[in-house]
Parts: C-alpha cells; structure tokens; sequence
C-alpha cells in the first residue's frame, strides 16, 4: 500500500474488500463497519428525475504534466502537477488527480458504462469538485493507451515516467457544456460530505481491450448506489 494521502483526495485510500462498499460509513473510526450510512448525502446516486435549466459553466484550464501513476491497490490514480484548475462561477478548483471506475458508479436512467473517470479538484476552503467522465466501449482511445501502458507492474505502487508528459484535456469529451450537478459525497472512505458533482453528458470512448484491461487488474472498483434523499440533481439544456 502506499504512504497515508491527503484524507480528501478522492480513491486515495486502501479498501478493505471484506466489508461492502454499500456499508462504508462516514465517521473516521468506523469506516469499515456494518450499519446505515452516517449521512444522507452520499454518492453515487441514480439519475433519473432531474431539473432542468441554466447552469453555471465550467471552464477548464488543465495543462500539461509529468506522468506520475499510483496502483493503490483500489484503482489507477494519476497525481497531477500544480497549475491546472477549473472555475464554476467564482470559485477556483485545484486539479489534484484523476482515476477511473469499473463498472461506472452512476447510473443515468438505469444505464450503467463500463468504466468512469473521476477528475478531483479542491478549492481553497478544501471542498472538492469531481469531474466525472462516462467511458463506453467503442473505438480505443490514444490517451488511456499511454496511460495503460505505464502501469505499474506487479510489486510496484509507484510509476513516474520521466520525460513523458500527459494532458488531462484529452480525459474529455468534445462537449463540456451539457452536465449533471448535484451535491454529495466521496465514493471512498472517508465519504465527506464535501463534494460538487458534476457528471458530463457526453462520453468518451475506449475500446473492449482497454476495458478488460482494467477490469482484469481491478474486478470491481465502484460504490453500489445510494439513497437520494430528496436531493435535487440539476440538468442544463
């Protein structure tokens, strides 16, 4: 496992794969234990009902980074250098990292993806900002092929390939305006209640290969649906 992460970096943490991922709870000392969630803000959530209307956008202002890749035994996480970020509304939000899911941990109209890319982004109050990218099995994708191709091996927790960089705009759709939005938590232990989501619209594609590549390293990396609450999840036109 590697060294202990900042407890608000999404995926950042080792799961015990005994206890279900529906159980995780919030509170620290009992991340692990059986028993109803702590809080009723939780994520994934189903999307199915939405409101619909205007937006704020999100504009992205990612630049190109040395590729550093962590097996944390969970999923791949890629940490980003410093200076890119995105803004929604006033509010500035640090890219820290990015790392994927599989199957996808939301469900839109009971379709699930297989796979999913969560972008993590902080503000300056330590709220969180997540991205989140469907993947859907297509054609292969030239970014998670130089991606793939620097996974750590086995043994290795680590990999930073010197002299390679990667830009993170290649993880998007061409389309970023349309989105999702609603307020919930990480999907990991903690589950701090702390996190905007806003989940585009648009896919991106990788091939079955690419899929079964990771699914053959990590065989289910995603948190089973939680209960709603009530809450309102946001749609623009």
């Amino acid at each position: 496992m590697l060294a202990k992460q900042d407890k608000q970096d999404h995926a950042s943490h080792g799961i015990n794969e005994d206890k279900p991922a529906g159980h995780w709870r919030r509170k620290k000392v009992d991340y692990f234990e059986f028993g109803p969630e702590v809080g009723e803000r939780q994520s994934p959530i189903g999307i199915s009902i939405t409101e619909k209307g205007p937006l704020e956008s999100i504009n992205f202002y990612y630049y190109p980074a040395p590729l550093k890749i962590i097996n944390n035994g969970y999923t791949i996480q890629i940490k980003y250098g410093s200076g890119s970020y995105i803004t929604v509304g006033n509010t500035r939000y640090e890219l820290m990292q990015f790392h994927f899911h599989h199957p996808s941990e939301l469900i839109i109209n009971g379709q699930s993806y297989p796979m999913e890319a969560h972008l993590v982004h902080k503000a300056a109050d330590g709220k969180l900002a997540v991205i989140g990218v469907l993947m859907k099995e297509d054609k292969g994708n030239d970014f998670i092929k130089t991606l793939w191709k620097h996974f750590p091996k086995e043994g290795e927790n680590e990999v930073v390939s010197i002299g390679q960089k990667i830009d993170a705009n290649q993880l998007l759709p061409a389309n970023v305006i349309k989105y999702y939005h609603y307020s919930g938590s990480l999907t990991t232990p903690p589950c701090s209640e702390i996190v905007n989501w806003f989940i585009l619209k648009t896919p991106i594609t990788i091939s079955k290969v690419q899929a079964d590549t990771f699914k053959s390293i990590f065989k289910k990396s995603a948190r089973p649906i939680q209960p709603r609450h009530g809450r309102i999840v946001k749609e623009n036109n």
